[in-house]
């Protein structure tokens, strides 16, 4: 058991923690052996994490590198939970591990195709946004990272792009124009490019039920 009072805490600096822009935060460290019945035991590094503000709860990392200090670990840790999100959006609004095919080659072409488009996405709608393009605001609706937009966000940044270019616009008859609020009409739009993107991932769900 670990004794908090003869416990080494020192301060780490962390890059985008738990989205965070940078967070300072205590740690301690020490090495241990890793055992499990029938398998050699394996020395491992530990990195107990503490919060300081209060707004995540302690944490522990392990690592086999035993000359890995805190920040590597952790550095190591944020840099994973990319990797993460990033296969969880494209399963999620891509289809990414659901697709059905008997061709061995398009088992193999799918997945980096649609990775492909998972960076093209993000970056046209982060162009759009340094631009003139469609804001891309975070859905108010969510749940959670209210204040950061999320990859669904940034599809339906695209698809507004999409579906509104200067070169299909119409002068309207004299008798079609209905004045609305800007406001009230952005809000339209986003609200149906968001919907496309829910209803596109519930498609995919119940065809792979």
């Amino acid at each position: 058991m670990l004794d908090s009072k003869k416990t080494v805490w020192t301060r780490v600096v962390v890059s985008q923690w738990y989205n965070a822009q940078q967070r300072t935060l205590l740690t301690a460290t020490g090495t241990a052996l890793w055992y499990k019945a029938g398998v050699a035991p394996v020395p491992i590094r530990w990195v107990l994490v503490h919060d300081p503000t209060g707004e995540h709860e302690p944490a522990a990392f392990l690592s086999t590198d035993l000359t890995a200090t805190p920040a590597m670990i952790l550095g190591w840790f944020v840099s994973r939970w990319r990797v993460e999100t990033t296969f969880q959006a494209v399963h999620t609004h891509r289809g990414v591990e659901t697709q059905r095919q008997w061709s061995d080659l398009a088992i193999l072409r799918t997945t980096p195709a649609l990775l492909g488009l998972f960076s093209l996405i993000t970056v046209w709608a982060d162009d759009l946004a340094r631009n003139t393009g469609p804001a891309l605001r975070p859905n108010i609706a969510a749940r959670y990272r209210k204040d950061q937009p999320t990859f669904s966000d940034a599809i339906a940044t695209v698809r507004r792009a999409l579906w509104c270019p200067p070169d299909f616009s119409m002068s309207p008859k004299p008798g079609e124009t209905v004045e609305i609020p800007v406001t009230l009409l952005n809000r339209a739009f986003q609200t149906l490019c968001l919907a496309a993107g829910i209803a596109q991932s519930r498609a995919q769900t119940a065809e792979n039920a």
